[in-house]
């Protein structure tokens, strides 16, 4: 049988929830992925403000690069939100199925309601007494006859309200078919720009790939792009360790007026249960005496600490899982390492992480729990990503074809960050990725395992 009242006018209790006012806990947190954002963009604007004036064949690719992922992660937002309403109007048809199966038993059940008032007809209650039929059996008719109404008016109410039910249903689903077309509506033009930027930045590259492949292999370049590599994430990871520095103080002072509440509670039970001993063994007046007996003295309990707001929200802050994941991560992308750490690299120097051969379009998935920190594009790099896994560990996404997740959000080990691309003037398909542990790259082959 259906639980309709789960299955009232959803879109009443949409409305509701639209209205429902943001609560404080969800506020600060909004407020603190904004300072985050916000000192993030800093970072960005200064790196770019810094950049050599030297122009780079590649640079002329930024724009294209930047759009072709902000489309990429539009489309996945816009599949994602299909799925969902895909999946809504399957819920809504089965939840009008049942319906329409409790309607159909209803109107069976008024159906024989009905039949058996017909054949029992209307009787006069005088009627029948001046018939000389038998009082008994004459209450009993009037009794049944009256359940008969009764049940009759109850099933009339049900099936009204059921009728309402599937009117507020069949509005719903109109609502989600709707949304699902505009959201189709949104993908179909999202491919179409895509497509249209993939062949202008098709033709553009072929214009520079002479210059960005001489530039490439140019004594110092490689070096240079190093180097802004490690400039941001040094000024990433004093941006992290104040947020983990806020938040540690804002954990300690939680957990001090913790402790001076569960104080002053104690010392309250513990000025109750002196009390009642001494309530105890005090001794009780007799009949004859007349004076009334005084009342306990009273102290006054102390007064509590003022208790200020707890934080629970912890941007910065980790458990430490991930150090104790080492030797046991998979690496990101599913591909050939051709590039390994500590190994020469054309153009000079090692390499300070792991070039994974993989085909555009691939998924790149983070190695472990963490938070995004950096998504944008960078010379040398194109578009890369950067995960914060706390303990100033921090895992690195470079030459994406697209970024899926954007600064601030918290993702899962296994989950989707961006696909596989050769962004930054990479003349092959792949991935760049880098571990580091306090600004500094670690082999990424002694966490991972590919066994």
């Amino acid at each position: 049988m259906l639980l309709w009242p789960l299955t009232g006018n959803a879109q009443t209790a949409k409305n509701k929830t639209k209205a429902a006012p943001a609560s404080p806990e969800i506020a600060e947190k909004q407020a603190d992925l904004g300072e985050l954002r916000s000192r993030i963009e800093g970072l960005r604007k200064d790196l770019n403000a810094s950049e050599e004036s030297k122009a780079d064949a590649g640079d002329r690719l930024r724009e294209s690069e930047r759009q072709i992922s902000r489309l990429q992660r539009e489309l996945h937002d816009l599949g994602e939100q299909r799925g969902r309403l895909q999946k809504q109007l399957q819920n809504l048809e089965q939840q009008s199925k049942e319906l329409t199966s409790t309607l159909g038993q209803q109107q069976s059940q008024l159906e024989k309601l009905l039949y058996k008032q017909y054949l029992r007809g209307t009787p006069d209650s005088l009627q029948l007494l001046l018939n000389g039929d038998d009082p008994n059996q004459m209450a009993r008719d009037l009794h049944y006859l009256s359940a008969i109404a009764l049940t009759r008016t109850e099933l009339m109410g049900e099936i009204s309200a059921t009728l309402d039910k599937k009117k507020a249903l069949a509005a719903d689903a109109k609502e989600r078919a709707n949304e699902l077309k505009d959201v189709e509506a949104q993908q179909q033009e999202r491919h179409g720009d895509l497509q249209k930027q993939r062949e202008d930045r098709k033709a553009l590259y072929a214009q520079v790939s002479d210059k960005v492949n001489a530039q490439r292999k140019e004594i110092g370049n490689l070096q240079q792009n190093e180097k802004r590599l490690t400039d941001l994430i040094d000024r990433l990871s004093k941006i992290l360790a104040a947020q983990a520095a806020q938040a540690a103080q804002a954990a300690r002072a939680a957990e001090a007026a913790r402790a001076a509440e569960a104080a002053r509670l104690a010392e309250a039970a513990r000025h109750k249960e002196k009390e009642k001993e001494r309530e105890k063994t005090r001794p009780r007046p007799s009949d004859d005496e007349k004076e009334t007996p005084r009342p306990p003295p009273v102290s006054e309990p102390p007064r509590a600490k003022p208790v200020e707001a707890e934080n629970r929200y912890e941007p910065a802050a980790s458990d430490g899982s991930f150090a104790r994941q080492k030797g046991n991560l998979r690496l990101p992308v599913r591909g050939t390492v051709a590039g390994r750490f500590g190994s020469p690299r054309d153009g000079g120097g090692t390499w300070r992480g792991l070039f994974i051969k993989a085909g555009v379009g691939s998924d790149v998935k983070a190695v472990a729990n963490g938070r995004v920190v950096f998504a944008e594009w960078m010379r040398g790099f194109g578009n890369l990503l950067i995960v914060d896994h706390g303990d100033s560990y921090l895992s690195i996404y470079g030459n994406n074809d697209s970024l899926l997740k954007q600064v601030g959000q918290a993702v899962k080990g296994g989950e989707t960050l961006a696909t596989v691309g050769n962004s930054g003037g990479n003349p092959d398909s792949g991935l760049y990725f880098e571990i580091r542990h306090q600004g500094q790259p670690i082999d990424p082959m002694k966490w991972a395992s590919l066994k």
